[in-house]
């Protein structure tokens, strides 16, 4: 069975198979932000969660319930000013601002390799657009010439079909001169 490039009729633009991620291969590594390990997953997991609508709902539900439930009187755990609250918001802060900074690091490396790739791919594109365009010259260069000897060989064809006439006339001329003498 013939495949479409494998007869002698080929497209005559076939594009060769390309890795078109082949700069953004040696950066792999950067693209859990906290390790591929379980832990890491999780955490970079739970930093992502912080910014969500859904964390920041459920925080405001159980802040107002918690101060609904204290100030209400249901229950003493943590009366006024709600230091519990406080220390709750505190040991939180201390967890997730020490996550949310590692993974605003570890983002701005993988933007940072991902730039340095694109900016290779570019550069490996502007490179094949040179040699491109040197063959598109250096092909036009051959068409001209091979205009040029097609314009020789015709203007000898002429001239040498001219000469033959010629010949053939004076050939015919002498013929008849010879044929009409006694």
């Amino acid at each position: 069975m013939e495949t479409p490039n494998s007869g002698s009729h080929a497209a005559p633009f076939d594009v060769p198979n390309v890795d078109h991620f082949r700069f953004h291969r040696p950066h792999a590594h950067l693209a859990p932000a906290f390790g591929n390990d379980r832990f890491a997953l999780k955490a970079e997991a739970f930093a992502r969660f912080f910014g969500t609508p859904v964390f920041l709902g459920a925080q405001t539900v159980i802040v107002a319930i918690w101060i609904g439930v204290n100030a209400l009187g249901f229950t003493r755990f943590d009366v006024y000013p709600f230091i519990l609250l406080n220390l709750a918001f505190s040991l939180q802060a201390a967890y997730a601002a020490p996550l949310i900074l590692l993974a605003q690091t570890r983002q701005a490396a993988r933007d940072n390799a991902h730039a340095e790739a694109d900016a290779q791919h570019r550069e490996a594109l502007a490179i094949a657009n040179e040699q491109r365009q040197a063959i598109a010259a250096r092909n036009a260069a051959q068409l001209l010439e091979l205009l040029q000897r097609n314009t020789e060989l015709t203007e000898l064809t002429q001239k040498l079909t001219e000469r033959v006439e010629t010949l053939t006339v004076e050939l015919h001329e002498k013929l008849l001169q010879k044929d009409s003498r006694p």
